[in-house]
């Protein structure tokens, strides 16, 4: 059985950009995989593991061109010692049963790939297969026992930890409240190892710089590292809205590029990126209330695609009835958590 000592050269098929860079930036905390190419159809990705015979290939489901299911189908042919991971938002279990059948090794649904991927990659590479935890529900078993090569494959399928998205809101009655809130959140984030991006008015950022630099925490060291980076929220707004509302392609290329960015800072296999600020809070305080929601869906998005924690504050003050409005409740609803200070 392979042990994951040397290099393992890999090509990454997968033709959402953002997701690609973060597949990438993910793969690249582990020294022994090497990214031999990147490509974003499934007919292209056929020709570059005829190619390049690639150890791994990290393959999603809908792509143009070609399908990654066909792909596989084609790819177990002409480059047969390559181990298939199937990395997609699709989740049916029939899409996942024909995709296993055909050989691949793993699935990881992309809502879990921020905690499930480098694990996934581990084990294939072992030999061994891994089923997304999205996935749990559903036995794949007699799928993977059926015989496909030579390799002596485990009969169990091994289940990954189950992890819940993390997108949370913070109402803060004053500056002090919402400091206490993005300080605790900031800090608990880079004494973990993890990256932050803080989107947040001029003001919000200088008083929250000094306050963790107060909690002892070496902010300076880590914006050398690019773990810590602070943006001033009106110019991020600027770069993705469009007549008035958040452009969502000008938005995932933003937030992708930086979370790809923050994430090459990260070290280990469970470190992480996460994000704070005042974005969707700045639209809803202008009284752009539909712009807000639509932002709130679009860093939702994040949280779940990237495996990103999340955590907006708003002030209690711009909502008309206060605690327990119906717009109030309407914020509510758009995340998994809420706190107010």
């Amino acid at each position: 059985m392979a042990t994951v000592t040397s290099a393992f050269r890999v090509l990454v098929v997968e033709d959402h950009e953002p997701f690609r860079r973060f597949l990438c930036s993910t793969l690249e905390k582990r020294p022994e995989l090497q990214i031999v190419g990147e490509v974003s159809d499934g007919l292209e990705a056929v020709h570059k593991a005829q190619e390049l015979q690639p150890d791994l290939i990290l393959l999603d489901v809908g792509l143009p061109s070609l399908n990654g299911i066909e792909a596989a189908r084609q790819i177990r042919k002409l480059s047969h010692k390559s181990k298939i991971l199937f990395v997609s938002q699709e989740s049916s279990a029939d899409v996942v049963q024909e995709a296993l059948s055909l050989g691949a090794l793993g699935y990881v649904v992309k809502t879990q790939a921020g905690s499930e991927l480098l694990p996934a990659v581990k084990m294939i590479l072992e030999g061994r297969q891994f089923v997304s935890s999205g996935l749990a529900g559903s036995n794949f078993t007699e799928v993977f026992d059926r015989p496909r090569n030579k390799e002596v494959l485990p009969s169990h399928v091994p289940k990954a930890r189950e992890i819940t998205r993390r997108h949370e809101a913070q109402f803060y009655s004053d500056d002090a409240s919402f400091l206490d809130g993005f300080t605790s959140f900031v800090g608990a984030a880079l004494k973990a190892g993890n990256a932050v991006i803080v989107v947040a008015t001029e003001s919000h950022r200088d008083n929250l710089l000094l306050r963790l630099q107060a909690h002892g925490l070496d902010v300076g060291a880590a914006v050398e590292q690019g773990r810590y980076v602070s943006l001033d929220a009106a110019e991020t707004l600027s770069a993705f809205m469009v007549n008035g509302l958040p452009d969502p392609a000008r938005f995932l290329k933003v937030a992708g590029d930086l979370i790809a960015e923050a994430a090459k800072a990260v070290k280990g296999e469970h470190a992480r990126v996460a994000a704070c600020g005042e974005c969707a809070p700045l639209l809803w305080a202008q009284g752009k209330a539909d712009a807000a929601i639509r932002l709130e869906h679009l860093w939702d998005e994040i949280a779940k695609s990237y495996g990103v924690a999340v955590l907006c504050g708003y002030p209690l003050g711009c909502f008309q009835g206060g605690v327990g409005s119906h717009m109030f409740e309407k914020i509510c609803a758009e995340h998994t958590v809420v706190h107010s200070r």
